[in-house]
């Protein structure tokens, strides 16, 4: 099985704080990995490395075989990468099936704008609202942004993702602010787009969800990967408790 991501060796300081040190780990095409952490643990700086916002001092990015660090993050899409954010960040001005239709721009050109105006525009609408059906969106196409309620804000954030047909996809902390049941479908959706063949990290702090539909868990505390491995046996490690369990599940059982 040939890996999506390689993360090797990346480190990064900002001023006087060491933010990352020797990150090391893979995910492997078609796997689903839940990676967690404490609050200030790195991730959010790990993942900014990935997307190409932020380049380390050191180390390399790898996607699909291609070192892509000193990539833009444009660039990065094109190769397959996608990221959803835990700031649901559509244009609101626009209505929902048109916020998929300039998503998927990114297939075509620099500039997504100017998918809105394609020549294929109907072909595009028809394979947004097909996007739009597989997250549990059918029938809101013609909506605008503001009128959906949070949670369909987060399955659109997917939908978006989806649209420039990753090969990996970065989920942070999908289920942010979602009630237990919506929670629930919107990890159900994640679960049957990777069993799809998209291979998937969550970055997420609701322990029940990821233990319910990872396979494999990475644990970031200051900075540093101090596990990987089966979920159930990672959290059954000492430093993973001390480090995060605790917290994490106060976080996740409120």
């Amino acid at each position: 099985m040939t890996d999506t991501l390689r993360v090797q060796s990346v480190a990064i300081r900002f001023g006087g704080v060491q933010a990352l040190t020797d990150v090391n780990f893979a995910v492997a095409s078609g796997e689903i990995v839940g990676l967690i952490g404490p609050n200030g643990a790195g991730k959010t700086t790990l993942l900014k490395i990935i997307a190409g916002v932020a380049r380390p001092d050191s180390g390399q990015i790898v996607i699909d075989g291609e070192d892509v660090t000193a990539l833009p993050t444009a660039r990065r899409v094109q190769k397959g990468l996608a990221i959803t954010h835990q700031i649901v960040r559509p244009f609101r001005s626009m209505t929902v099936l048109d916020n998929v239709v300039l998503a998927a721009g990114h297939r075509f050109t620099s500039n997504p704008l100017t998918v809105l105006f394609h020549r294929a525009r109907k072909a595009e609408e028809e394979r947004a609202a097909a996007i739009l059906a597989r997250v549990g969106l059918a029938g809101q196409e013609l909506k605008a942004v503001t009128a959906l309620p949070l949670g369909h804000l987060k399955r659109l954030e997917v939908a978006r993702a989806l649209a420039v047909e990753p090969k990996l996809i970065m989920l942070d902390e999908p289920l942010a602010g979602l009630n237990h049941r919506e929670a629930e479908e919107q990890v159900d959706t994640i679960a049957r787009l990777n069993a799809a063949g998209v291979t998937t990290i969550l970055i997420e702090h609701n322990l029940r969800e990821v233990l319910r539909v990872c396979r494999r868990m990475l644990v970031l505390d200051g900075g540093r990967i101090i596990a990987d491995g089966d979920p159930h046996s990672v959290i059954a490690d000492k430093a993973v408790r001390e480090a995060y369990v605790g917290k994490a599940a106060d976080h996740a059982a409120a």
